[in-house]
């Protein structure tokens, strides 16, 4: 396939772009493979020149368009030439609703122009073929390829691990992909189990997945895994390997806690199709707590009602908490923190470890593993230990971004796999930036950056379902990373909070429905200005910098003071 077989018209004169919060402005459309540009016209009308739009076509979630047709003209003809009949006064209004939840209006001239640019977006948009998208066409010349792709946040981690502890071991068992077709190449698993009882108890376990290593809780030894249901089905069958392995964690006498997260009828539902949980008389040391949290239609559903809610601005108070109440994605936040809350309860208060997981153990399962260990663990909460985090608790465990970032709050396309559990996952985090503001390392908008490039990017680090299809698909390669550009001077400083000060302690967030908030910098992001909250950020950042300047310069003069005893008598003078 071409994309110029997509592109039934590259380029229109005389657009109107129309932005909540932004002046219209003229100027010419043009559709590339992979971006919509808007050039304004230079000077005239006031207008100033060079404003323009670059979107990236994989942005848009949705496109409606509206046409107008006054009259026909039939210009005369001259000699040899062909007739020429068009509308006269005709016109087409295009709405592009983005993943990113901006909302874009164009206005074209010529309603035949307006029809082909609007088919034209709808297909390039539609491109499903993973080595067609833009990150394998994007050569930022401030990067190399090679950059940002050596990190491998799962063997560092388990190099921290091992300073430690001598329990766990880095195992090739799924090096091929064969034990599980989801887990990365590499996994932690307790030292004592064999590579082949690994490969038996994967054969038990929903898609492979069998328990994992997820994380270490360095203050008493207690430790998270994660894993998908076991297959006990409606005969409750029992797999050896399985036992053995979950054993092997606990020592005689300890006890664990298995947090499914389904309800205990919906448990129960999965074991008569082939799924199920662990009995008790087979897993004696662990003890199973459901903490029920929705994925899927529920919670795709609920993500497009408060979108809905939050865009119509015909809303009095009483329809606009109605309405917040009704989409309930503030309930769907506090029980991911809840369940989140749970596992980090377990294994730093009672002291026992845990073990995660759903019924395939991609979506909630990793909501909580990842989020219990922002709660917990102080380096997780600094910039480069977030991006670890995510590459190994998200990206490596297989979350399937490709298809429940598919299509965002918009799409008229029938629901299939969409479900924006990586998005509930950033608004839990932004919960707990917003209770514990000094806490984190990073800002609001490395968030916001998160989400956007989750649903439409330049960079490959979000592509595919799993490492498996990136490896087929040559991501790492062939596209640059996400982390390699945010980790340059200039662009790690805009994600950076002025106000973090290093806290070693547990942050135990508050999960009453009070202290829920609606994240308003992501929802109402591009409905009303943030003028004046970016203002006050750059004059917190002025502050900072200012206090640390102070600082420096009284500690350079303490510190020579202190070296040169001469200096240190004239001073007391």
């Amino acid at each position: 396939m071409e994309f110029s077989e997509l592109i039934k018209t590259a380029t229109v004169e005389s657009v109107l772009l129309s932005c909540a919060g932004q002046p219209a402005v003229k100027g010419t459309l043009c559709i590339t493979s992979h971006h919509l540009l808007l050039s304004s016209c230079p000077g005239g009308d006031g207008q100033p020149s060079a404003v323009e739009l670059w979107l990236l076509i994989r942005n848009v979630d949705a496109v409606e368009k509206r046409v107008q047709n006054v009259g026909w003209y039939q210009p005369p003809r001259s000699s040899g030439s062909p007739r020429d009949t068009r509308l006269a006064g005709s016109s087409g209004t295009i709405t592009l609703r983005c993943k990113d939840l901006k909302v874009l209006q164009l206005e074209i001239p010529g309603m035949e122009e307006c029809l082909n640019i609007a088919s034209s977006i709808e297909a390039l948009s539609s491109v499903d073929s993973v080595m067609m998208m833009y990150p394998f066409f994007h050569r930022p010349q401030s990067l190399r390829l090679e950059e940002g792709w050596p990190l491998t946040p799962l063997e560092q981690y388990f190099q921290q691990i091992a300073t430690q502890t001598t329990q766990w071991r880095l195992s090739d068992v799924n090096q091929d992909f064969t034990a599980c077709p989801t887990y990365p190449p590499a996994v932690i698993v307790p030292a004592a189990v064999s590579e082949e009882t690994l490969r038996r108890a994967a054969r038990f376990r929903q898609g492979g997945r069998f328990p994992v290593l997820s994380y270490y809780h360095t203050k008493n030894g207690t430790v998270m895994l994660r894993s998908g249901q076991p297959l006990t089905g409606p005969n409750r069958k029992r797999c050896p390997e399985d036992e053995m392995l979950l054993g092997s964690v606990l020592d005689e006498g300890e006890c664990g806690f298995i947090i499914d997260t389904r309800s205990a009828q919906a448990a129960k539902q999965a074991r008569m199709t082939g799924g199920g949980t662990e009995p008790k008389s087979s897993y004696p040391q662990w003890k199973r707590l459901h903490r029920p949290l929705e994925r899927g239609r529920p919670l795709q559903e609920s993500f497009i009602k408060l979108v809905e809610a939050c865009n119509d601005a015909s809303l009095g108070m009483d329809r606009w908490l109605g309405r917040l109440e009704s989409c309930r994605w503030l309930s769907h936040v506090k029980a991911a923190l809840s369940t989140a809350c749970l596992a980090a309860q377990c294994l730093d208060r009672e002291e026992s470890s845990v073990l995660v997981h759903g019924a395939e153990g991609t979506d909630t399962t990793l909501l909580v593993t990842a989020l219990a260990q922002v709660i917990l663990d102080p380096s997780c909460r600094t910039l480069k230990g977030f991006q670890g985090l995510l590459e190994r608790e998200w990206i490596q465990a297989g979350h399937p971004f490709h298809l429940r970032c598919a299509r965002s709050a918009y799409s008229h396309a029938r629901l299939k796999q969409e479900a924006p559990l990586f998005l509930l996952f950033l608004d839990c985090v932004w919960q707990l930036s917003r209770q514990f503001p000094f806490s984190l390392e990073f800002s609001e908008g490395l968030l916001l950056t998160l989400f956007d490039n989750a649903y439409a990017s330049d960079y490959g680090t979000f592509l595919c379902n799993n490492e498996k299809e990136r490896c087929l698909c040559k991501v790492k390669e062939s596209t640059h990373s996400l982390w390699a550009w945010l980790d340059q001077p200039e662009e790690r400083k805009k994600y950076l909070n002025p106000l973090y000060s290093p806290n070693p302690l547990v942050i135990w967030p508050s999960v009453e429905p009070q202290s829920i908030q609606l994240w308003q910098g992501l929802f109402f992001r591009w409905i009303r200005s943030s003028q004046y909250l970016d203002e006050a950020w750059a004059e917190i950042w002025r502050l900072v910098e200012g206090s640390n300047t102070v600082k420096e310069g009284t500690e350079n003069r303490l510190s020579r003071s202190l070296s040169d005893p001469t200096a240190q008598t004239e001073n007391e003078r």
